[in-house]
C-alpha cells in the first residue's frame, strides 16, 4: 500500500531561505556602498578665492564636469553626472561665464546655478551725450562686444529696418547696462534701442508733436540740448531759445552740430569750419540736422518736448558751466563781451 503521508520531492525551503540571505546580504553591502560613494562623491567642496568658470555653447555634461573637477568645485565628475541625470538636469546646463566666490559648495548647489544659468554680467555705464561710436567704443572696452562688428551693424538695412530706424544716433539710450559674456554685438544694440523706446512713451510724444516735432525731431534737438547744457535745470531753457529760433526761421547755429559734421574735431572751433557746409552745420542750414548728433538721456528729452515759456533767442556760456540767455541781439552782443571775449 502506498504511503502518501510524506512527499517524495526534497525539502526547498530552507535553500530558498538562504538564497534570500545571500542576495539580502549583498544588497545591504550594494547600498552600503552605495551610500560610502555618495556620501564621498557628493561631498561638498571649499574653494579659497573667487573662481570663475565658463560653459561654452554645445559643451557635454561629462566635460563641464570635469573641468568643475578639475577647478575643485566638485569631488567626483561622475557622480555629479549621474547626480543632473537623476534630475533630469543633464541637457539643461546654460552656456555662459559664471563667478562662484570663495566658499563651501555643495554638488546640488553648484548645478542649480548652472541650471538656473546664473551668470556673470559685465556692466558698462553710458552717460548721456554720447555718439554711437563712443558707445560702442566703450562697450568694447568693458568686455562687450567688437567695434568692428558694431560698426558693420551702424549700415546694416536689415538690422535697421527691424529696428525700425534709419541710423543707430540717437536711440542708443544712456544707462548702466549689464550682458552676460559673449553676448551679441545685435542684443546689445537692440537693447539700447528698445530701452530708448521705452522712454519715448505716448505722452512725450505728444507733447513732442504739439511742438511741431516727430520723433526723430525730438531724438535730434534733445542730442543738441544734451551736447549745449551746461546743467540740466538750463535744458528747458536751451529748448525754448532752439523752438523760438525754428519758428522764427532763424538759424540754431549750435556748435555741436559743426562739431558732429567735421567728424575729425581736434578741440578747436575757428570761422572756418562754422563755414563748412556739411549737412549738419546750422551755421549753414536752417532747421534741424538731418538727425540727432549725439544720444540724449531723458532730461533732454524731455527738454525738448516741454521747453520753457520764455522768449530767448540767444545764450553764451559764462564760463562756470552755465549759460546767459538773451532774448535781443544787442543784448546778446554785451555779453559775448562779458564773458568770452574778455577770457
Amino acid at each position: 500500500m502506498a504511503d502518501f503521508s510524506r512527499s517524495s520531492e526534497p525539502p526547498a525551503l530552507p535553500e530558498k531561505r538562504r538564497v534570500i540571505k545571500r542576495l539580502f546580504a549583498v544588497g545591504m553591502l550594494g547600498g552600503l556602498a552605495l551610500l560610502v560613494f555618495g556620501a564621498y562623491a557628493l561631498r561638498p567642496c571649499q574653494i579659497d578665492r573667487d573662481l570663475f568658470f565658463t560653459v561654452s555653447s554645445g559643451q557635454s555634461l561629462a566635460a563641464v564636469a570635469q573641468t568643475l573637477h578639475r577647478d575643485g568645485l566638485i569631488a567626483d565628475p561622475l557622480a555629479f553626472r549621474v547626480l543632473a541625470r537623476w534630475h533630469g538636469q543633464g541637457r539643461k546646463i546654460q552656456a555662459g561665464s559664471y563667478r562662484f566666490a570663495a566658499g563651501r559648495y555643495q554638488p546640488g548647489a553648484v548645478l542649480k546655478v548652472l541650471v538656473e544659468g546664473r551668470v556673470e554680467l559685465v556692466q558698462c555705464t553710458l552717460p548721456e551725450g554720447m555718439t554711437a561710436l563712443e558707445v560702442v567704443r566703450r562697450c568694447s572696452a568693458a568686455g562687450i562686444g567688437q567695434v568692428e562688428r558694431y560698426r558693420v551693424l551702424f549700415s546694416d538695412r536689415d538690422f535697421l529696418n527691424a529696428l525700425g530706424v534709419d541710423a543707430l544716433e540717437g536711440y542708443l539710450f544712456p544707462e548702466t547696462y549689464r550682458f552676460a559674456p559673449g553676448v551679441s554685438e545685435s542684443s546689445v544694440l537692440t537693447t539700447m534701442v528698445t530701452e530708448m523706446r521705452r522712454h519715448l512713451d505716448n505722452s512725450l510724444l505728444t507733447a513732442a508733436a504739439e511742438q511741431g516735432l516727430n520723433e526723430l525731431q525730438l531724438l535730434t534737438l534733445a542730442s543738441i540740448i544734451q551736447k549745449e547744457a551746461g546743467n540740466v535745470d538750463e535744458m528747458s531753457l536751451i529748448s525754448a531759445v532752439f523752438h523760438n529760433r525754428l519758428k522764427r526761421g532763424m538759424l540754431l547755429q549750435a556748435d555741436p552740430t559743426v562739431i558732429y559734421g567735421l567728424g575729425n574735431f581736434d578741440g578747436n572751433l575757428t570761422r572756418t569750419h562754422l563755414r563748412t557746409p556739411t549737412p549738419y552745420n546750422t551755421y549753414v542750414h536752417r532747421g534741424l540736422p538731418p538727425g540727432p548728433i549725439a544720444n540724449p538721456g531723458l532730461d533732454a528729452l524731455r527738454a525738448a518736448a516741454y521747453p520753457a515759456d520764455e522768449s530767448y533767442l540767444y545764450f553764451v556760456a559764462t564760463g562756470n558751466g552755465a549759460h546767459y540767455f538773451s532774448k535781443t541781439l544787442k543784448e546778446h552782443n554785451q555779453a559775448v563781451r562779458r564773458y568770452q571775449l574778455r577770457r
